[in-house]
């Protein structure tokens, strides 16, 4: 059986900026993707399908043979789960008229999948979580490390704890993998579980506590404040105070600064000093930039802080306004406080506003992704320099 993880056309919508550079399936929630969830827990070979623009640049053929077809914002469940196994051939289950699977021998597309009441067998009336905007990534994000951290240690034996100056509190909430290293720090786990991945370093001072995901070979960086609920991703550093925030890997916020309720995609970097607010003045409700409505939303939320695209960064001390949004390779500096939505390829600040050309932000991106052994390959420029030319309407100064 293959499992086919599609993008839903709308849901993949509201969370642009993240998706403009990356299916949904590649979203990073808890400890793990959410295709790495499905992988983990069903059976059977994974395959992504995007939704339009992507699709030309990613998508495969689909094998022939039956299909289960999940749709890739749902975080896996045990009764969801349950529910998907009893699925019979051309049927499926929805919730709140979102197709949430569907099996078929039938090669489908993510505009087939997306059609509201196309699927008329059955549905499903349980609980099914499912990442519909940018903020549920950080708010589902405790709920996914406990649920991660179950799945990927189970059976299985934590690494020891060898340097005698670190101090550890609920020591069966904590699972380190081979190659960590530990030195002089502080892991309380008593309000929720701490993943330390193969080859991840904690620095000394730090101080951490759970849930916590550190993924594989990122940093904790010396007198880091790590508060909780927060992730960061594979191949990452992480300083300063972070809480309730997910970095999705490859990034840096290596230097003092506050990142909270945030989530910040990859090849970014946030210049020391900066610091984002979470929560406004008056504690009303917190708006954010959405692109398919092209107007500023409500959250739902009274804490809301940062959503940053891949290869953005910003320099030292930054001061990022409640709820602000910045695009795909873009350069934020200066005094004062950026505009809440920052488009893609903007460089300045407060000051003034420029386009960063799409060859010096290629540049740039080889330079760093060079960092990590990585290499900005054919088809990521071309998905680059296709953004850059479908957000020219945002830069209104252009």
């Amino acid at each position: 059986m293959t499992i086919v993880l599609f993008d839903h056309e709308d849901i993949r919508a509201d969370l642009l900026p993240l998706t403009y550079t990356r299916p949904i399936a590649d979203i990073r929630c808890g400890i793990l993707t959410i295709r790495e969830k499905w992988q983990k827990y069903m059976a059977g070979d994974i395959h992504v399908i995007c939704a339009a623009p992507l699709d030309r640049f990613l998508n495969k053929p689909l094998p022939k043979g039956p299909k289960l077809y999940i749709n890739a914002s749902v975080l896996p469940g045990k009764e969801l789960i349950e529910k998907i196994n009893e699925l019979k051939d051309s049927q499926g289950l929805q919730c709140d008229d979102i197709l949430i699977a569907y099996k078929s021998t039938e090669n489908l597309d993510s505009e087939n999948l997306s059609t509201k009441n196309m699927f008329e067998e059955s549905e499903y009336f349980g609980e099914a979580d499912l990442i519909c905007n940018s903020w549920d990534i950080f708010k589902f994000n405790t709920s996914q490390i406990k649920s991660d951290f179950s799945l990927i240690t189970e059976g299985r034996k934590s690494q020891p704890l060898k340097d005698p100056h670190s101090i550890i509190y609920n020591e069966e909430n904590v699972f380190i993998e081979e190659g960590a290293t530990i030195k002089a720090a502080i892991i309380n786990a008593e309000n929720g579980p701490i993943y330390i991945g193969k080859n991840a370093t904690v620095e000394e001072g730090a101080i951490i506590r759970g849930s916590f995901a550190l993924c594989e070979g990122s940093f904790v960086n010396t007198g880091a404040k790590i508060r909780g609920d927060s992730t960061i991703g594979p191949y990452s550093k992480a300083g300063g105070e972070i809480s309730n925030s997910v970095i999705f890997g490859y990034s840096n916020k290596g230097h003092d600064g506050f990142l909270g309720n945030s989530v910040i995609g990859e090849w970014c970097n946030i210049g020391a000093d900066t610091n984002t607010s979470n929560l406004k003045n008056n504690y009303d409700e917190v708006k954010l930039w959405n692109y398919s409505k092209e107007k500023f939303i409500k959250t739902g939320e009274q804490f809301c802080g940062l959503i940053m695209a891949d290869h953005s960064k910003c320099g030292i001390n930054t001061m990022f306004n409640t709820g602000t949004s910045v695009g795909v390779g873009a350069n934020i500096f200066g005094s004062g406080f950026p505009a809440n939505f920052i488009p893609s390829f903007f460089w300045g600040g407060p000051q003034g506003k420029a386009t960063f050309a799409i060859n010096k932000m290629l540049e740039t991106a080889r330079i760093v992704m060079s960092r990590r052994n990585k290499t900005l390959d054919k088809t990521n420029e071309d998905i680059l320099e296709m953004i850059f030319r479908s957000t020219k309407k945002y830069r209104n100064w252009e």
